[in-house]
C-alpha cells in the first residue's frame, strides 16, 4: 500500500499542493499533520506517529520533500531506519529519493547531509552576526529579571523555617525553575557569613 504523509507547520497553511501530489503519486492513504517539525518528540507530532504505527511491512510510505518528514539529518535517518526496520520503502517526490534503489539510498544520505550542512551554516552565520552586533553594542541579549531582594529573602526565610516549598515560592514570585534556584544561589552567597 502506498501511504503518504502530508505535514504544514501552521494551522493557517494549506496542505492542498501536497495533497494534489499525492494523488497524481497514487497514494491510497494520506496522513494530514499540521505541526511544526522542528521537534522530535513523539507527543509533538501525533499524526506522524499514528502513521508510524499504522504501516506495514512491503508499504511504500510517500512524502513531498525530506523537510515535510524530517526536522534534521539525524532525525530522517532515524525514521527511515524504523521504516525499513519494518520492511517499508520511502519514496521523497522532491528529491526524487527511492530507498528500495541502491541510489536512493545513497541519495537519502546526501541530501540528509546538505540539509544539516545548511542549518549548521544557519547558524553560524546567526552566531557571527549577534558578535558583530555586540561588538557594535547593538546586541544587548536578554534583559535579566529584576526582583525584590528583599521579597525574594522574605519568602526563601519561609523556605528555609519549612513553611512553605519551593515550588510554592516560585509560584508566589512568578519565577521558573532556573530563575528561582540562581536567586537561591544569589541568596546562599549573600547570607555566607
Amino acid at each position: 500500500m502506498k501511504i503518504g504523509y502530508v505535514r504544514v507547520s501552521t494551522e493557517e497553511q494549506n496542505t492542498s499542493r501536497q495533497e494534489v501530489i499525492m494523488e497524481q503519486l497514487g497514494v491510497e492513504r494520506v496522513y494530514i499533520e499540521k505541526a511544526s517539525g522542528k521537534s522530535a518528540k513523539k507527543e509533538d507530532r501525533p499524526v506522524l506517529e499514528e502513521m508510524m504505527n499504522f504501516i506495514r511491512e512491503g508499504d511504500v510510505l510517500v512524502v513531498e520533500s525530506i523537510s515535510r518528514f524530517a526536522r534534521s539529518t539525524i532525525d530522517l535517518l532515524k525514521l527511515v531506519e524504523r521504516l525499513e526496520s519494518k520492511g517499508v520503502a520511502f519514496v521523497s517526490q522532491k528529491e526524487n529519493i527511492d530507498t528500495t534503489t541502491p541510489q536512493g539510498k545513497f541519495m537519502l544520505t546526501v541530501f540528509g547531509a546538505l540539509a544539516q550542512l545548511e542549518r549548521e551554516q544557519t547558524r553560524q552565520r546567526q552566531a557571527e552576526g549577534i558578535a558583530i552586533a555586540k561588538a557594535e553594542g547593538k546586541y544587548k541579549g536578554r534583559k535579566p529579571i529584576e526582583i525584590d531582594t528583599d521579597l525574594f529573602d522574605s519568602v526563601y526565610k519561609r523556605v528555609l523555617d519549612g513553611e512553605i516549598t519551593n515550588n510554592y515560592a516560585m509560584t508566589k514570585l512568578g519565577l521558573k525553575r532556573n530563575t528561582y534556584y540562581k536567586f537561591v544561589a544569589d541568596y546562599k552567597s549573600r547570607n555566607e557569613n
